[in-house]
């Protein structure tokens, strides 16, 4: 071993602890919060459940501007025209995040109509609630295209803008489903997990890129139409989240910069928990997750 490989070694063990206690201390004073009322807000499935109150909440914190897209025109103008009657400039745009060409179609249109887009908010997603063998491709498929490859198009679309103003923020609606998935629910699962390897791999790629940040939430069961199927085994110990919470928590990490966020603040221990139990103890953690079983073929807020 050379001596610059050896000092790498030395230090490694001292650069982790200054890391650690540099996030220690970080996490005990105040945050400096991002004021919002210069920036213009995108919120992709913005016209009902977590995007809608997610709008009300940047609207409420003093947005300039808010952009909803979605698939069904009816919620995205409720939402808008809710929206608006609290003071806030809002617009709606009908756009299916999984149609590529759509997505740059659309984003070039809110440049010229709107203005440049400081916030982008990946909130779209659809949940199948079927097993492998019981799902149709074509269902399988589509939830692919909207829970993952759609925030690929929508932040190709509008960060390179945000790296020119070095002044940006790309939010990223996910579920702790993407650490601990569980039975009825393989597609959604499975494409939260990619999503949230994306927002990782896009984190550590903007660090170094003054101005513009990450936050990638990661609730847990949430009481919207989407996840009526859902089946935990101690409601009365976790009940579903609201979704005005959620709301609230995302809004809060975009202004204070936090890159990840569980919700709630134990889901930490379920995670922690699955990476030390051995496999013949990984059942507990799955049954603790609960199942999802769903009648409709789709649900989401798109």
């Amino acid at each position: 071993m050379d001596l610059k490989a050896l000092g790498c070694v030395v230090l490694l063990p001292i650069q982790i602890f200054y890391y650690i206690v540099k996030a220690t201390v970080c996490w005990f004073l105040p945050s400096r919060r991002r004021d919002l009322t210069g920036d213009v807000v995108l919120i992709t499935g913005g016209g009902r459940g977590i995007g809608r109150h997610l709008a009300k909440e940047f609207a409420v914190r003093g947005a300039k501007k808010l952009i909803l897209w979605g698939r069904t025109e009816k919620c995205l103008k409720e939402a808008c025209e809710e929206i608006a009657l609290m003071g806030t400039e809002c617009h709606y745009f009908v756009c299916d995040v999984a149609n590529r060409e759509e997505v740059y179609k659309q984003a070039k249109v809110v440049r010229e109509k709107v203005g440049d887009v400081t916030i982008l908010v990946n909130n779209a997603a659809v949940v199948h609630g079927k097993s492998l063998l019981d799902s149709d491709d074509d269902a399988l498929l589509k939830s692919q295209h909207i829970n993952t490859m759609g925030q690929f198009w929508t932040t190709k679309a509008f960060l390179p803008r945000m790296l020119e103003l070095q002044n940006g923020h790309v939010v990223c609606v996910n579920s702790i489903l993407s650490l601990s998935p569980i039975p009825g629910a393989i597609d959604y699962c499975t494409s939260k997990a990619s999503s949230l390897a994306f927002m990782e791999s896009l984190t550590l790629g903007l660090l170094d890129c003054p101005g513009v940040g990450c936050t990638t939430v990661l609730p847990f069961h949430t009481n919207t139409e989407m996840f009526q199927g859902m089946r935990v085994r101690f409601p009365q110990l976790f009940p579903p989240l609201k979704p005005e919470v959620v709301a609230q928590k995302t809004v809060d990490a975009v202004r204070t910069n936090t890159a990840f966020v569980y919700l709630p603040w134990t889901m930490h221990a379920l995670i922690i928990l699955k990476s030390m139990l051995p496999q013949s103890a990984l059942e507990e953690i799955h049954k603790f997750s609960g199942s999802y079983t769903c009648m409709n073929t789709f649900k989401g807020r798109t």
